[in-house]
């Protein structure tokens, strides 16, 4: 018994080390965050939004648009006369409202004459993530409510108004402001139509980044357990040329992937060129070819960064086992931006995490497309300077490391680093 209960402890002393513990205790508190997230939203739903309305007809069907309103959401402005519409928008964006509702002349006589009455939308939309819709979906259900509530007394009043007009009496016209631009579209139309950008992108990028990255990681841990790295070192090859060539070969990878990467959505954007009986083109929703080039730069340089954090991570690895625990920084730094751009726009983002977020490299791609969509190419432009920057830094500690014998005995042991003739810096 005593040998079998050796046993059980030596396993576990193996298995249960800082490098297994700490991955899932970080992963718990991801899907912890995640969960408050949804919290969140779920509160979000439970809240009234805040809005305005003009009733223009001041009817009885009118009316029972407005009384729902004003009982299941939070009125900041209302009015009867339609001139007062530049104020009500002015208004509803100072109190950080999300619509102005215009019940248009004419609402209660059109349905009664068999045609749907107007209304008109005018949303105004912060954001493109999951968080920034959630009000705007809080009033599309208010909406739809009040078409049923309008329904009920049309068929209650055995009205002669037509059987679909009936079931569905009001006619939208929905106009949406985002991002300075003014959208023929609802909230949730366009968040269905950015939906590619918010979720598939992030995740597409971070399986690029992460496989990347294990594959340079197991590499140089494979070379370390095999002995070529040492003998690699220890030939009569400047180990300049060789960390050139390592990080050339990690530039063609990251170039293959880019490229691949690029052509896959570009195909991906054309299937979606049409959204249902809409083309995004027609609302500017669409990247240019301009555009697909900043995004692959983008995505080029973040995998080079990535590339070359990991082979300073490689340089860690003992062997092949413990360098599977290495690629575990590369992943949080590849998930973290990949959850916040699917729940949040950056540009809605409180100001000390748009700076945490920017200075994550491999955010950058992920938040490029929809940056670009809107114009925004500052934004981009100056992520790519600054993941440029990152790699060429990263890169130089690399070639450092290969200039010490850190990869031979673990210590960085020179015969002259920055003038000094001998430094010795213990594992």
């Amino acid at each position: 018994m005593s040998a079998l209960g050796n046993i059980i402890s030596k396993e576990l002393k193996e298995l249960l080390t800082p490098s297994a513990i700490i991955p899932i205790i970080v992963i718990a508190l991801i899907f912890g965050s995640i969960g408050s997230s949804m919290e969140s939203i779920q509160e979000g739903l439970e809240e009234k939004p805040a809005l305005g309305y003009i009733d223009e007809d001041n009817s009885k069907l009118s009316s029972v648009i407005t009384s729902y309103l004003n009982k299941n959401t939070e009125v900041i402005f209302n009015s009867t006369d339609i001139s007062e519409k530049s104020n009500g928008l002015e208004q509803v964006k100072e109190k950080e409202g999300i619509a102005l509702i215009v019940i248009k002349q004419n609402f209660s006589k059109n349905i009664l004459n068999d045609s749907r009455g107007d209304i008109e939308l005018y949303w105004i939309m912060k954001g493109g993530g999951i968080f920034d819709t959630v009000s705007s979906e809080v009033l599309e259900g208010v909406l739809y409510s009040t078409n049923q509530e309008i329904s009920k007394i049309l068929i209650e009043e055995n009205t002669t108004v037509n059987s679909s007009i009936a079931l569905w009496p009001a006619n939208r016209i929905d106009t949406t402001y985002f991002k300075d631009r003014e959208i023929g579209l609802s909230p949730g139309a366009i968040s269905s139509m950015l939906a590619s950008q918010s979720t598939f992108m992030p995740i597409i990028i971070m399986m690029l980044i992460i496989f990347a990255g294990q594959m340079i990681i197991s590499s140089m841990a494979l070379e370390k357990e095999n002995k070529t790295l040492e003998t690699l070192l220890t030939l009569p090859v400047k180990r300049t040329s060789i960390v050139t060539g390592k990080i050339a070969a990690s530039a063609f990878i990251g170039l293959l992937f880019a490229i691949i990467y690029m052509i896959g959505m570009n195909n991906y954007f054309q299937g979606f060129s049409g959204f249902g009986q809409m083309n995004l083109s027609d609302y500017g929703l669409t990247l240019s070819n301009q555009d697909f080039i900043l995004v692959g730069v983008s995505l080029f340089i973040t995998l080079i960064c990535a590339l070359a954090l990991c082979m300073l991570l490689g340089t860690f690895a003992k062997n092949f086992k413990s360098a599977q625990t290495l690629v575990f920084p590369v992943t949080m730094l590849a998930m973290i931006p990949m959850f916040i751009t699917m729940f949040f726009d950056f540009d809605t983002l409180p100001l000390i995490f748009k700076g945490l977020l920017f200075a994550i490299p491999f955010a950058h791609p992920m938040i490029a497309t929809r940056a670009l969509i809107f114009d925004n190419y500052l934004l981009v432009v100056s992520g790519i300077i600054y993941v440029l920057i990152f790699a060429i830094v990263t890169i130089s500690i690399v070639v450092w490391v290969f200039k010490t014998d850190r990869l031979l005995t673990g210590s960085t042991r020179r015969k002259k680093i920055f003038g000094f003739r001998r430094m010795k810096f213990n594992k």
